[in-house]
């Protein structure tokens, strides 16, 4: 509970009777590595925070080598298919833990309840939506502006650890390329 504590004073300063009554509506689990946590056709009745691990996004394909890749969301992110969930219907797309993960969720419904209640409630939403847009306009512009040699090497700038956790077939769909257009890109470099 203190990583989304020291997340939200980041943003926002909540009062410790809010701060109470929104951890009271959290909820933690654990998800083991290679968990589909919400399958495509699902609708999204969680925003979570994550403690611990690496969760994709991605959507499913016949040919699981086909499969596209589209975010990642690591500890101390938010992750949600939040589309599904502002809209709360299906979710066009799948969420998969990558590690053993933690994460701490709340319902829509007491997300509702939390912007209803709270004096910042609605602040901490905003904000947090706000940054979950940022991540996703970031993303797309560097599809469209940068070359899939100077993605990768972003990517790793950013994020190091990836090599690590990330198999390099979901780096390949992420970036844009196929593996084998990654493993030219990796030999270059």
């Amino acid at each position: 509970m203190e990583q989304i504590k020291k997340y939200i004073d980041q943003i926002a300063t909540i009062s410790e009777e809010d701060w109470d009554f929104f951890k009271s509506k959290l909820h933690r689990r654990t998800l083991p590595k290679k968990t589909i946590f919400l399958k495509i056709n699902q609708i999204e009745n969680h925003i979570s925070f994550i403690e611990s691990g690496v969760v994709r996004l991605f959507i499913p394909k016949e040919n699981p080598e086909k499969e596209i890749t589209f975010g990642f969301s690591f500890k101390d992110q938010f992750v949600s298919a939040y589309d599904s969930f502002l809209t709360q219907k299906p979710s066009l797309y799948q969420l998969q833990t990558l590690t053993e993960t933690s994460i701490l969720s709340i319902t829509y419904k007491d997300l509702q309840v939390v912007y209803k209640t709270t004096q910042i409630g609605d602040l901490i939403g905003r904000l947090t939506a706000e940054r979950l847009f940022l991540i996703k306009s970031k993303r797309e512009q560097n599809l469209l502006n940068l070359s899939a040699e100077e993605r990768y090497l972003k990517l790793f700038k950013e994020r190091p650890e990836l090599l690590k956790v990330i198999p390099l077939k979901y780096i390949s769909s992420y970036i844009g390329v196929t593996a084998q257009a990654l493993s030219r890109i990796r030999k270059r470099l």
